[in-house]
């Protein structure tokens, strides 16, 4: 007796041991209603796939063993039977019907993006986010661009990676606890992939079209997403993260970027010193540039060209400029033009006409981009 005891002891812990591993590996909750509901669906349609697993793999293996030949059992010889074609037919039938009630219970619930209390468009690009509110409550706009933050020196195995390693951003969305949130979502380039796993929401950003997301969180923190659609060579490296704030606290972060947006704009035709733009042209390169031509501008040819002594960064201004703004179809080369504003394009402009050697002896100042775009 205590023999079987200790059996089923050993047996009971081995089952509970796998169910916790399985748990491990499950897919999460998330952490808002519509999360649970789709965690709620994978779980019923889980298990009805295992009770039919079960009696599928119990019925043949009972079969095998009970009329094996060494009983005495000899294959049958019948050809077809109407009753067995008609019931594995009409059971699954039933069985699908009966699935996809609550599965389209849930989609319905997804895809009711109306009623919103916010509006923030998600672009995508090779290789960041941009994100732009759309508020109607205030006056104006603001969009910035989210890329991955993690160091190089982490990416390239020379020193410890850290906690949340290519899961980190230099400027992450921000939404409000509580508020229904409605996303846009599209792309610039090429087609890539919205992801946040606690929100259970995914979404496909094509160019061309705009795709629709909604959420409501909520509990403040940060949630941490990625693409999840090949975009390229740096597809890896461009993670989603959003912060989820407390009303108030993002009302007042909200009212601050509006006027942060207003000092940029009239920034567009201040006049800048030759160090200002340097100082953020050096950040701008780093930011969008460096990943391909490197912080020494030594590029990796014939894909990434050298930026240093060549004669686009000595040769007419105007062309480097344009050759940004533009990029160049069918290459690397992207189109910067709606990516950074014109005090951006100065400054890298003016940064690599005036590093690594380079001695152009000109100035880029913002209105010079702006006359450039207008056609003057």
């Amino acid at each position: 007796m205590k023999q079987s005891i200790k059996y089923i002891s050993v047996i009971l812990g081995l089952i509970m041991a796998g169910y916790g591993f399985a748990d491990e590996l499950n897919m999460p909750v998330g952490v808002t209603e519509i999360s649970r509901q789709v965690y709620g669906l994978h779980m019923t349609i889980f298990w009805v796939c295992v009770v039919i697993g079960a009696m599928v793999f119990g019925v043949m293996f009972w079969s095998i063993i009970s009329h094996r030949r060494s009983l005495g059992y000899k294959a049958a010889s019948f050809h077809e039977s109407t009753t067995l074609e008609l019931a594995w037919t009409i059971i699954p039938t039933i069985l699908l019907v009966i699935m996809a009630v609550p599965a389209t219970q849930v989609l319905i619930a997804m895809y009711d993006t109306g009623g919103e209390d916010m509006t923030v468009e998600v672009r995508g690009y090779q290789w960041k986010w941009q994100y732009k509110y759309l508020d109607d409550d205030y006056n104006q706009t603001f969009s910035f661009f989210s890329t991955l933050s993690t160091p190089k020196d982490q990416i390239e195995n020379r020193s410890v990676k850290g906690e949340h390693y290519l899961l980190e951003v230099d400027n992450h969305l921000r939404i409000p606890a509580n508020r229904k949130v409605r996303f846009l979502i599209t792309s610039e380039d090429v087609i890539h992939s919205w992801w946040v796993p606690d929100f259970a929401i995914k979404r496909d950003a094509v160019p061309g079209m705009l795709n629709e997301l909604w959420t409501i969180v909520p509990e403040t923190g940060f949630y941490r997403g990625q693409c999840t659609e090949l975009c390229g060579k740096d597809h890896g490296f461009m993670p989603v993260v959003v912060e989820v704030m407390e009303e108030a606290a993002f009302d007042t972060w909200y009212a601050q970027e509006v006027v942060a947006a207003a000092v940029r704009e009239e920034a567009m035709s201040k006049t800048f010193t030759s160090e200002e733009l340097m100082a953020e042209g050096k950040q701008v390169y780093t930011t969008f540039c460096a990943s391909c031509h490197l912080e020494n501008g030594q590029g990796i040819p014939p894909a990434f060209p050298s930026l240093v002594g060549t004669e686009m960064m000595t040769g007419p201004r105007d062309e480097h400029l344009r050759l940004v703004f533009d990029g160049v179809p069918g290459s690397a080369m992207q189109a910067f033009g709606k990516q950074l504003d014109a005090v951006q394009l100065a400054s890298v402009v003016h940064y690599e006409r005036h590093s690594w050697g380079n001695k152009a002896g000109d100035i880029t100042q913002p209105r010079d981009v702006i006359n450039l775009n207008s056609g003057q």
